[in-house]
C-alpha cells in the first residue's frame, strides 16, 4: 500500500517591523541560529536607507565618519541569508486577528509570529514658535533622530555660526560637542539641575561641565527654553531665567519617548511602552513581541521599565531569537531586566555608567568615590552586599573594564578593593602612565559584551565588526579594539594615559 506523499511541515512566517539596532541585533542572532532555514523572515523598515547606527550619526555631524560607515547590515548581507528587508516600508497598521501588517501602500504580510522594533521618537520640548501655524518646524530648528535629520543639520552648517542645543543628555552632549569641532559656537540649556542628571551625581556632572566650558561650549542648567522667536539678527531663544540666546540653529536633544502607535491601534497593552513579559512578548497576545526603546518590562514591584541603551536592547535581541528558535515544549531562556551599560561618545569627553546609582543608594548601596577636579576626573561605586550595582566614571576610563567585570559578574568585593578599584594602577616609580593588563575574559566592549580575548583572536578590525560587532554600539571600545588589534598575543593593552 503507497501511503500519502510526505509534505515538509509549512515554514513559520516571522515579521520584525523596525530595522534599527535592535532589529538588526535580533535578525544576527537569528542567522546565527540558522533561522532563515526554517522560517521565512521578513524585515519592515520605514527609512529608505539601510540599517544602520544611530548613535555614531554624532560622529558623522562632527564629520569623522562617513554616512555610509554607520551601515550596520548592507541589503545584500539580508539577501544572501534569504531574508525579505523591505525599506521604506511604513506599517499603516497591524490586524491580529487576520495576524497580518498592512503597510501605507496598501500591502498585507501575513505573519506567524511578529516582532515590535520600532524604537522611539523625539519627544517635542513645550517651546512656542517651534511649530509654525502650518505645522512645519521653524526653519532653523532641527531634530537628530535619524540619518536624515543629520545630513539636513550637517547641510545647515556652512550658513550657520552659532547654535542652541536643547537637552544636556547622553544625545545632547555629543551634538554639542560635534557642533564645537565644526567651529560653531554652541550652546546648550538642560532643564535639570546639572548635566546629565539622571546618570550623575552634581560633583561629577560639574567636572563635565567644566570639560565643556574648555572646551568651548556654553551651558545653562537649571533653565528651561520657553519660546522661539525672529529678531532683528536672526532667530533667538528666550530662556525662563530672563537670557536671551541668539542662534542659527535649534537642535532637539531633549529625549525621546517609546514609539507606540501601532501596538496601542492593535489593541495591545501599553503604559509608556508595550507591556511585555519575560519572554518579551505582549502580555495581550502571546504572538506579538517587542523588544528596544519601545518595548517596557514591569519588575516585581510593580515598576516598568524601558531600556534607553544599545546594550539592553542587544541582550534582549539575543534572548528572544533563542526564545523564537527553539522548539515548543523546550526551555527558553527569560529576559529579567535591563542591564544598563552607557558610554558618552563624544571627542575629549569621557564618561561611563553602568546601573541605575540613584535607584541603588535607595536601595541600601554604599557610595566609594573618588575624585579629582584639578585633573578633571570623578568615579564613584555603588556597592551593596559587596557587590557593585553601579558605577559612574568621568575623566578617567581606565579601570572602566575591569568594574564592568565585577558589575556584571557580581563579583563579591573585599572592604578595601572597590577604592583600590578606582586608583589608577602605577607601572613603577614616577611613572604617571596608568596602564592596565587586560585579561582574555574582561570585557572590552559593553554594548555587545565582548571579551578581550575574542578581540585578540580577530586579525583585521573588519573581522572584529563583522564578527563579534564590537565597535558597532556606542563606539566606546574603539581605542581599546584598535589596540588589543595590534598588541596581539602581548596580552596587554594601554587604555589610557595620565589621571
Amino acid at each position: 500500500m503507497i501511503g500519502p506523499p510526505h509534505t515538509d511541515p509549512p515554514r513559520r512566517r516571522l515579521v520584525v517591523v523596525g530595522s534599527g539596532m535592535a532589529a538588526t541585533r535580533l535578525v544576527e542572532e537569528l542567522v546565527a541560529r540558522r533561522a532563515p532555514e526554517r522560517m521565512d523572515i521578513t524585515v519592515l523598515g520605514d527609512e529608505d536607507a539601510p540599517p544602520y547606527n544611530r548613535i555614531l550619526l554624532s560622529a558623522v555631524l562632527e564629520g569623522t565618519h562617513r554616512p555610509e560607515a554607520l551601515t550596520l547590515r548592507a541589503p545584500e548581507w539580508y539577501a544572501g541569508h534569504g531574508i525579505d528587508l523591505r525599506l521604506g516600508a511604513r506599517v499603516l497598521g497591524i490586524d491580529r486577528a487576520r495576524r497580518d501588517v498592512m503597510l501605507v501602500d496598501g500591502t498585507l504580510v501575513e505573519y506567524d509570529a511578529l516582532v515590535l522594533a520600532t524604537g522611539s521618537i523625539p519627544s517635542l520640548p513645550p517651546i512656542r514658535g517651534l511649530v509654525r501655524m502650518d505645522g512645519s518646524l521653524h526653519e532653523a530648528v532641527h531634530a537628530f533622530r535619524s540619518l536624515a535629520d543629520c545630513a539636513r543639520l550637517v547641510a545647515a552648517l556652512p550658513d550657520s555660526r552659532r547654535a542652541v542645543v536643547v537637552g544636556g543628555g547622553l544625545l545632547g552632549l555629543q551634538v554639542a560637542r560635534a557642533l564645537g569641532t565644526r567651529g560653531i559656537a554652541t550652546e546648550v540649556v538642560e532643564g535639570g539641575e546639572h548635566l546629565l542628571h539622571r546618570q550623575l551625581s552634581a560633583p561629577a556632572a560639574g567636572i563635565l561641565g567644566r570639560d565643556l566650558k574648555r572646551l568651548g561650549v556654553a551651558v545653562y542648567t537649571g533653565a528651561r527654553a520657553v519660546r522661539l522667536v525672529d529678531g532683528p539678527r536672526g532667530p533667538a531663544l528666550r530662556l525662563d531665567n530672563g537670557c536671551t540666546l541668539d542662534t542659527d540653529l535649534v537642535v532637539l536633544a531633549a529625549g525621546g519617548r517609546p514609539a507606540t502607535a501601532l501596538a496601542r491601534g492593535a489593541g495591545l497593552e501599553v503604559r509608556r511602552g508595550i507591556v511585555v513579559d519575560h519572554r518579551l512578548a505582549s502580555v495581550t497576545d502571546p504572538a506579538v513581541h517587542a523588544l528596544g526603546d519601545c518595548a517596557e518590562t514591569v519588575s516585581p514591584d510593580g515598576q516598568g521599565r524601558s531600556p534607553g541603551f544599545v546594550s539592553p536592547a542587544w541582550e534582549q535581541a539575543a534572548v528572544l531569537a533563542a526564545i523564537l528558535t527553539t522548539p515548543v515544549g523546550e526551555d527558553t531562556p527569560t529576559y529579567d531586566g535591563a542591564r544598563i551599560v552607557a558610554r558618552l561618545r563624544a571627542t575629549d569627553l569621557d564618561v561611563a555608567v553602568l546601573g541605575d546609582a540613584t535607584a541603588e543608594i535607595a536601595a541600601g548601596g554604599e557610595v566609594v568615590e573618588l575624585a579629582n577636579p584639578l585633573s578633571g576626573s570623578h568615579r564613584r561605586l555603588v556597592v551593596r552586599d559587596g557587590r557593585i550595582v553601579a558605577a559612574t566614571l568621568v575623566g578617567d576610563l581606565s579601570r572602566v573594564g575591569l568594574i564592568t567585570q565585577h558589575f556584571d559578574r557580581r563579583t563579591v568585593l573585599g572592604p578595601a578593593e572597590p577604592g583600590r578599584l578606582l586608583m589608577p594602577e602605577r607601572t613603577g616609580a614616577g611613572d604617571d602612565s596608568a596602564v592596565a593588563l587586560l585579561p582574555d575574559d574582561a570585557e572590552v566592549c559593553a554594548c555587545a559584551g565582548v571579551t578581550a580575548g575574542r578581540i585578540r583572536a580577530c586579525s583585521s578590525l573588519e573581522q572584529i565588526r563583522d564578527t563579534t560587532r564590537a565597535t558597532t554600539g556606542c563606539g566606546g571600545c574603539a581605542g581599546t579594539v584598535r589596540q588589543l588589534l595590534g598588541s596581539g598575543a602581548d596580552h596587554a593593552v594601554l587604555v589610557t594615559k595620565g589621571v
